[in-house]
Formats: C-alpha cells, structure tokens, sequence
C-alpha cells in the first residue's frame, strides 16, 4: 500500500501552532459572545406599534445562519457534479493503479431479511473483484448468532469463502494451557504463547477474500476493531458498513474516487438514505430528516473539508491513517469510563486531529434501517446525543488545524439546544400568549422555508413535510438531549439488535418531565392571562393577532397534515407487511 502520503495543511512549527490555536479560541469566545448577547439583550431590528410582531438581532443570526449553510451546501453539490462532468471515468486510464479496499460489515443479531439485502449489496459493488475483500465481523458466538454465518457463506459461495467461530476476541483474557497443580507427570507439552483464535482469524482475513467471523460478544467497536486489526496494512483503504446498509452499486466506486483524488483527504462518507420509509410516521419523517442532515449540514460542511462524523452505514478511511490511531480509538475512554458507541464520530475526530480532511459525497449512496416505533427512535437518538457531547469536546481540541467554518459551526450547534429550551421555558412561564404564538408560528415558518428549499434542492415536493419534524424535535429529541448530556459516562441504553427488539423505557424520564414543565407553565400563564384587563388598545390589538395566529397555525397543521395523509400514510397501510427493496 501507498507510504507517501503528504502532510496535511496546517501549522507544522511550535510557534504558528501556538498563534492558530490562540486565534482560533479568539474566534470561538467571540461567536460564543455575540449569540450569547444577541439572545440575552433580545435587540429587536423590527416591530409593529404594538410591539406584537417583532424581529430580533438572535432571529436574523438564526435566519443568516440557514441562509449559510444552503448556500455553501448547493455550491459542494454544484462543484461534485462539475468534477464528476470532468473526469466521469474512473480509474484515470488503463494503466492506472487501482487500490485495494476492505469492506467490513459489523453485525449484531441481524433481521435475516436485512443481512439478506446488505450481503447481497456487497456483491454487487462496481470495484475489480480482485482488489476488493469483504470481511464481516458478527457481535457473538452462540448457536442462535450462527444463522449470519451460514447466510454469508450462502452469499458468497462462488467466492470460496472463509468462515470461522473465535471462542474469544482481540481483548477477551486469554490463558494458554496450562499443566494441572501438583507435580509434573505424563509427556511433555509445549505451553502457546499466542492465542491460536487471533492467528486463524489474521491468516483468514489476509488470504481469503470474503470472510467471515463470529466471535466473543464485545460490542461493535470490538468487532469493527476485530476487522481494522486482522487487516492490517493489507490494504489501502477500509470501508465500513452495518448489516442493516444496502449499497448503492457505485457507493464504493464514488468514495474511492474521492479519496484517490485528493490524498490531503483522510476519510469520505456518502449519503445514508432510509430503508424502511413507509414504515411508520417515525421512520419517515426521519427519512426527510437524514436528508437534509447529509445533502445540506454535512454537504456545507465539506465545502470547507471538516465533516464532523463519517456515518456508519457509508465511510471510506485511508488505512495507514487509521492503523496510526487504531488502539487510541478502541481505547478511548471518558470519565474513566470505556466508550462502546459513537465510534463513527470518534473515528472522524481522530482523523481531523491529525489535520486531515473529512469529505461528503452525494454520489455514494446507502440505504439503512431505522427506528419505526418512537421509543427505539428516542433510544436511539439519546445514544447518538451522548456521543455528540462526548465528542464536540474532543473536536474542539483540533478547531485550529481545520477552517473557521468548523469552530463556528460547532459553537452554534453546541449552543441551540439549551437556547431552544431556555426559550420555551421562559414563554411557558413569563411570557403572554400571543409570545408563545407568535414562536410557534415563526418556529415553523423557519422549518417550512428550509423544507422547500430542501424540496427544490432534491427535486421533491414531498420535502416540504420535513417542517413537521419541528414537533418530533421539540417534544421527543430535545429532552432526551438533556439526558444524554447527564449520561454521557454510562454506556448502556443503546438499541437492540433487530432480529429480537427489546423496549427501553429510560429515555421516557426526560420527556415526562419536560412535558410537566410546560403543562405546569401553560397552567399559570392561562390563569394569570384570565386576571388581566384585555380592555386597554393594546390588549385588543393582541387579541385580534390571536385570533389571527391561531386560525393560521391550525390552518398550517391542518394542510400539512392532509398532505401527509395523502402522500404517504396511505401508502404507509399498504405496506403493513414491511417495506422492502430488490438489490
């Protein structure tokens, strides 16, 4: 594999190491403190004589801030396709070299009709078959984790594949065999000094090109480990997938692409697309959701080269890079305690520590599984808050080797959600009716304008129903992030493997909490409003604007709700029987 990558961009000597990290804190002290004032002093830059309809200076920030971030979104879409125009064949010419890659699957009690797809997927990946392995690690090696065995061996059974049961893992205790106590008696026996397990699963994963594993249960950085660890420098770049993906046939094609163009870029991750949309309104507006996070958030984020996480499902990482950080990333640890999820974020972080570039590309694509009911969608997103939080610490110590864009973006995402709530809190118990209104109605005036400008972005009409995740988001994801930030040292409480769901009701705590809060706040101010003298031109003209905001917040709702009915919860009953997709 290739040894001659450059140095990444960025301060080399001690001395503009130290003025970047200066100017860099500089930086984010400053955005912290104009959001911070701009929120606190509530400067208003518009209203009517009554003071009703106003528009302040932290509205305008949020306002430009969106505006930001479509812009710089549409224009690294416009310039992928523009590159892609240029030199649409890959590899460059038949003399090219064409790097070696690792497919790796992590997989943990897999629904049977998913690893079905995934498997099937990994087949039909566009990329010369002999500079490709696929290598699937499977969490556990009971009787009932076996059947992921027999269907990958099924899968590739024209590849000669390689399958093996490993009675431990890479960091399971192991003791050689050892004499009985008491005195020596009977031939002599030669002690191991190795475990025989890790010799057969290194000497498989280098000389077989689809393999397969089942070992000890460890969790799924323990079996992405496994995968990174047996490979070794075996080859130049390592992709990663969960058992649950279905690629795209160019996925792989597009992600090397990327990485072969550029060799300042340390890993690319591709757009992760819903496989089970239709499922339930959970699964899709999620579906609306994990669009706009990847083709708009993480699309900006790569025009400047700095994509916070790599997702799971679809990451392409240079593997002399990764064999650099791989023992610091499994042994990862916060408040002395050992990390098991947020992988994919650390994974990212620990390549943007070493200066390199983190890309987006749309062109590689994936379907993944998610969450169809609301208590594995609220598990769910409480581990991926947890590790959000983890990780926004260790990213801020690598601001300075990156653009401005990443400090300042992870300023003001770090900050929305407490603003989000001390908001809410604040209208709830101190505010009029008409205040709490009038949030609403510019809370999903906002969501709508994003919504359509994702709808013309993707070409979509069905976009537009994103602005009713505003909700979702509000009442079910903010409280829970308030949990992940308490629980951020506890590793339990992540979802359960799919061929056996499990409920989990711990993330429920923050959301009955929450809403005791508001019922609490709502109470008082309706009977503190029910006092007041509603005689005075002031009060009349606020009434009149309730009147008003309210028959077009229900007139919002009832529209967006019948399109949703029309275009998609129909649909939603016709598939009763699960949603599936032909590879």
């Amino acid at each position: 594999m290739r040894q001659d990558l450059p140095k990444p961009t960025g301060a080399v000597r001690s001395f503009p190491g130290l003025v970047r990290r200066v100017l860099t804190v500089a930086f984010a002290l400053l955005v912290l403190g104009l959001i911070t004032w701009a929120y606190a002093a509530g400067v208003p830059l518009a209203s009517d004589r009554h003071g009703l309809l106003a528009f302040g200076v932290y509205g305008a920030f949020l306002c430009a801030h969106l505006v930001a971030q479509s812009v710089f979104a549409f224009l690294e879409h416009r310039r992928a396709a523009a590159r892609a125009r240029q030199a649409p064949g890959w590899p460059r010419g038949p003399g090219s070299r064409v790097p070696s890659v690792a497919l790796t699957i992590s997989a943990y009690q897999e629904d049977p009709a998913y690893l079905r797809q995934c498997l099937a997927s990994a087949r039909a990946l566009h990329y010369p078959r002999s500079r490709l392995r696929v290598v699937m690690v499977v969490d556990g090696n009971r009787a009932e984790d076996l059947y992921m065995l027999d269907m990958f061996r099924q899968a590739f059974a024209d590849e000669d594949p390689a399958t093996f049961v490993w009675d431990g893992n890479y960091h399971q205790p192991w003791e050689p065999a050892a004499a009985a106590p008491g005195p020596a008696v009977g031939p002599y026996r030669e002690v191991e000094a190795e475990d025989p397990g890790r010799l057969a699963v290194e000497a498989l994963v280098r000389t077989h090109r689809c393999v397969c594993v089942a070992q000890r249960w460890g969790g799924k950085r323990e079996v992405m480990y496994t995968a990174f660890k047996a490979l070794g420098d075996s080859v130049d770049y390592v992709q990663v997938c969960d058992s649950d993906t279905r690629l795209d046939p160019l996925a792989l094609l597009e992600l090397v692409r990327v990485l072969d163009e550029d060799p300042r870029v340390g890993a690319v991750g591709g757009d992760v697309r819903i496989l089970n949309p239709l499922d339930s309104w959970v699964s899709f507006l999620s579906s609306l959701r994990y669009w706009v996070a990847f083709n708009v958030e993480r699309a900006c984020q790569s025009y400047f080269r700095c994509v916070s996480c790599i997702s799971g499902p679809l990451g392409l990482y240079r593997n002399s890079l990764l064999q650099q950080f791989l023992e610091a990333w499994y042994n990862q640890k916060f408040l002395g305690t050992h990390c098991t999820f947020g992988d994919d974020r650390h994974l990212t972080n620990r390549m943007l520590s070493m200066g390199y570039a983190t890309k987006y590309t749309a062109r590689a694509r994936c379907y993944s599984e998610t969450p169809s009911s609301f208590l594995r969608w609220l598990s769910q997103q409480t581990r991926w808050s947890k590790s959000y939080f983890r990780e926004w610490l260790y990213n801020a110590l690598w601001w300075h080797r990156h653009h401005a864009w990443m400090t300042y973006e992870a300023v003001v995402s770090g900050l929305f959600p407490f603003f989000v709530a001390a908001t809410v809190l604040r209208l709830f118990y101190a505010g009029r009716p008409w205040a709490l209104l009038w949030v609403l109605l510019c809370v999903q005036a906002v969501a709508l304008a994003k919504a359509a400008f994702a709808a013309w972005l993707r070409g979509h009409p069905r976009m537009l129903l994103l602005s009713l995740y505003a909700p979702l988001y509000m009442g079910g994801l903010l409280p829970a992030k308030f949990l992940a930030l308490l629980t951020m040292n506890q590793s339990g409480w992540g979802t359960s493997g799919r061929r056996k769901l499990a409920a989990n009701y711990v993330p429920l705590a923050p959301l009955i909490l929450w809403a005791g809060l508001l019922l609490g706040g709502l109470l008082r101010s309706v009977v503190q409003e029910a006092r007041a003298d509603w005689s005075g031109p002031d009060r009349a003209a606020e009434a009149r604007h309730l009147a008003a905001g309210a028959g077009a917040y229900a007139g919002y709702w009832a529209v967006m709700l019948t399109l949703y009915w029309v275009w998609v919860r129909r649909l939603c009953r016709r598939r009763a029987g699960g949603y599936r997709v032909q590879v």
